[in-house]
């Protein structure tokens, strides 16, 4: 469990930590690849989610999915990006969050993801967590935590203070 001051700092800014979803690049399943690959090059990104026409969330490509797909092809070729559809080579979501408050689930799918997925009850997309939004709030924790509580160490079994 998340210690409450610690929690009350990283939410200390009023700004959310959520990129909304009308500023997050994605395909739908019926994109080619090679548009998928060209979302992916222009934004800068590894991968991105992969929504339906309601703006449901289904999956996430990556370079390294569109790769994996293309050395599948006999005689592999850039030029067989437009014969395949993101659905070929998209990858199912292993984490997801449908509470932007929920945020030791955030930190835990931090540690192995670059971002989570938020989506409502209908598992409609509506953003964002990214591992730099949440390591931004951990710096001005790490900068401020002394500014709004007395931070004392505790003694060890022995009575003396730890280092």
């Amino acid at each position: 469990m998340i210690d409450a001051a610690v929690e009350q700092l990283l939410r200390k800014e009023k700004k959310s930590y959520v990129i909304p979803a009308d500023v997050v690049a994605n395909v739908t399943a019926t994109n080619t690849l090679e548009h998928a690959i060209m979302v992916l090059s222009k934004v800068g990104y590894s991968r991105i989610p992969v929504l339906d026409a309601d703006d449901h969330l289904q999956g996430m490509i990556s370079l390294a999915a569109i790769t994996n797909q293309l050395l599948q092809v006999p005689g592999a070729a850039v030029d067989q990006l437009s014969n395949y559809t993101v659905a070929d080579a998209m990858l199912p979501i292993d984490h997801w969050v449908d509470d932007p408050t929920k945020l030791e689930t955030i930190l835990n799918y931090l540690i192995d993801e670059p971002f989570i997925p938020l989506v409502d009850a209908d598992n409609v997309f509506q953003g964002i967590i990214t591992r730099r939004e949440i390591f931004k709030r951990i710096n001005y924790l790490a900068h401020n935590l002394n500014n709004y509580f007395e931070v004392t160490p505790l003694a060890d079994k022995t009575g003396q203070t730890e280092k």
